[in-house]
């Protein structure tokens, strides 16, 4: 899909939303509709997106050139750190015409004094959040970034069987994270989608939360669940496996998650909602008896962010359509014990669902 493209599907949700102006702040929807990378600071950036005439930046001076160098479609008003950036976004606002107007936010992302310099430069402004219009704005994935995301994937997982092929009995978690991290940046991923999580043993049952200092042990489950990001877009794997030697009891504990995997991904096709994806999942859990170890939905959608629509949740009625790429990683914890979860990345296409990820599923024992 071409820039032009881009911008039209975003003036045709600004007029379903009843939106006027939409301000976006530098992350994934600017960079999809321009190209351009843009950070988060101290200094506030934002660009304004309006009908019937060019979008409109309010930037710091020194971000001139790398507007420029990416030839960001917008009209550029920039401020010094001696003036300060008030009078800039009363410019920008006089000149969208925005005083009596509904101006959209991104209600997930834009920070607190940026929505309200925004709102002291337009008082008569009506200030919304427009995170579900947003949303549609990148839901549906064109071949390019398909592409992209099929690289990241590829990536994330060569990274992480050069991983297995290391790890050893008495590495800390932090260490095994570390070698990852250097196999992704080592195999061109340009970064990581999030903060890798990588836990082993008792800790496997925290669903979220970075690595820690604790050694793997032999007869350890270890649960690996990270993704690389190229040129923007992002995968999102998770995998455990078993250090050494599996128990009875852990091998059919792992075998109900693998079981629930391949539900959500046998669900998974065009017409379906999101919400019956997630109950053929969890349904594997209830009829298991594990219904009470349940701690998240069975996934969200993937693209330049590693979380966003659409989520495959029980509530959410959103029917699946082509080009939607979203998780489906169903998991169940033991505090205590052990947690379980296997996760792969889903492409919808026209006539059923294609799993971008590869990596084998079956229980792995490394031998470390």
């Amino acid at each position: 899909m071409d820039a032009n493209a881009r911008y039209d599907k975003l003036y045709a949700l600004m007029r379903a939303a009843g939106l006027d102006v939409i301000a976006l702040i530098p992350g994934p929807n600017h960079r999809y509709l321009t190209g351009a990378v843009h950070y988060v600071l101290e200094r506030p950036i934002v660009t304004f997106y309006t009908l019937g005439q060019p979008p409109i930046a309010v930037i710091p001076e020194l971000e001139i050139p790398l507007f420029e160098r990416h030839a960001t479609p917008a009209e550029l008003i920039a401020y010094s750190d001696a003036e300060g950036y008030a009078s800039a976004f009363r410019s920008a606002l006089d000149r969208l015409g925005a005083r009596g107007k509904t101006i959209g936010v991104e209600g997930l992302h834009m920070r607190f004094f940026e929505g309200e310099i925004i709102r002291a430069s337009a008082p008569e402004a009506k200030l919304v959040d427009a995170t579900e219009p947003l949303a549609e704005l990148r839901i549906i994935k064109d071949a390019g970034e398909i592409a992209l995301l099929r690289r990241a994937i590829d990536i994330s997982e060569r990274a992480l069987q050069a991983m297995f092929d290391q790890v050893k009995v008495g590495m800390s978690e932090i260490e095994a994270a570390a070698i990852l991290e250097d196999h992704i940046k080592g195999l061109g991923g340009d970064g990581l989608s999030f903060g890798t999580i990588l836990h082993a043993g008792d800790n496997t049952a925290l669903p979220h939360s970075g690595p820690l200092d604790y050694r793997i042990q032999h007869g350890d489950p270890l649960i690996v669940d990270f993704g690389a990001t190229y040129k923007g877009y992002c995968a999102d794997i998770t995998r455990t496996v078993f250090i050494g030697a599996v128990s009875d009891e852990q091998r059919a504990f792992y075998a109900v998650v693998q079981e629930a995997n391949e539900a959500g991904r046998r669900a998974a096709r065009p017409g379906v909602s999101c919400e019956s994806v997630d109950v053929a999942a969890r349904q594997v859990f209830i009829d298991a008896g594990y219904e009470h170890l349940i701690r998240h939905r069975t996934g969200h959608g993937l693209g330049m962010e590693a979380h966003e629509a659409p989520y495959i949740v029980i509530g959410n009625k959103q029917i699946l359509e082509p080009g939607m790429v979203f998780t489906i990683e169903p998991g169940i914890y033991r505090m205590g014990e052990i947690g379980v979860r296997i996760e792969d990345n889903m492409l919808i296409s026209e006539d059923g669902a294609e799993s971008l990820t590869t990596f084998p599923r079956d229980l792995l024992i490394i031998e470390a």
